[in-house]
């Protein structure tokens, strides 16, 4: 495997959710151009993790952050979080358009909010984010219909577009094909496989078959800790923890 730069390493992370603590100690690095996977059993920390990777951790009262996460050489804890917000997109679990917007509006949204008012501009970048998200080619016809018209798998390949529209440098994806069928799913994974040429990707999934497919590079978390991360295929065939096999075999999830 080549090794690729670290897009994102993460040193000493803890965090908090008031007195309760979610996170332990967590240090990792992320590959640029790459797909890197987090599994883990429920209520590990995962989703706690790649929040704190956008400072969408601290949108939450009481919650607090303690130790480093660099994208290329800035610490993203001193610079301001729009600005990290803008670098380092996500997409959540449940898709979620705005439901007042149509869907040009919903992709157009981010530039807007960023002072962006040149309708050529505007035009040209929700056709490229629509193109990316493999989603222009079934809306095309009907931009100005409500973005909650669309069907779920839709709906989450239109807040994909939204997130690529401002450009940014790194996608996280928080378990974004839970609530989708298997077609969605499988259309969503192919789009994932895309984006690596010009993102960096981070997915949470609870779907170790999903990890498998998409991802190079899998860290595996329990009880807040990562207790492994390597090359993906490695990781499921000749895990060298014991808690990760037990995991990846079934024992316990």
């Amino acid at each position: 495997m080549t090794i690729l730069a670290a897009k994102i390493r993460v040193e000493k992370l803890s965090a908090w959710y008031g007195t309760k603590l979610a996170i332990e100690d967590i240090n990792l690095e992320l590959e640029e151009h790459a797909v890197s996977g987090i599994i883990g059993p429920s209520g590990c920390g995962k989703s706690t993790l790649i929040r704190c990777l956008n400072r969408m951790h601290e949108t939450i009262p009481k919650a607090r952050v303690e130790g480093k996460v660099h994208l290329d050489q800035d610490d993203i804890y001193e610079l301001p979080a729009v600005s990290v917000r803008r670098r380092i997109g996500m997409v959540f679990q449940k898709p979620n358009p705005f439901p007042t917007m149509s869907i040009y509006d919903n992709v157009a949204a981010g530039l807007r909010l960023n002072g962006e008012r040149d309708r050529d501009k505007l035009d040209a970048a929700v056709l490229a984010s629509l193109k990316q998200a493999a989603l222009w080619d079934e809306v095309k016809d009907s931009l100005d219909k409500s973005g909650a018209s669309l069907s779920g798998g839709q709906q989450q390949r239109l807040c994909i577009a939204r997130a690529l529209a401002v450009k940014p440098e790194v996608v996280l994806m928080d378990e974004p094909c839970s609530a989708l069928d298997p077609i969605a799913t499988a259309k969503i994974e192919d789009l994932i496989f895309d984006l690596k040429k010009d993102y960096t990707v981070v997915i949470v999934t609870h779907n170790m078959q999903q990890a498998a497919r998409v991802a190079e590079t899998t860290a595996f978390m329990y009880l807040g800790h990562v207790i492994e991360v390597g090359a993906t295929r490695e990781l499921f065939e000749r895990p060298k923890e014991t808690l990760t096999e037990s995991y990846i075999t079934g024992r316990f999830g």
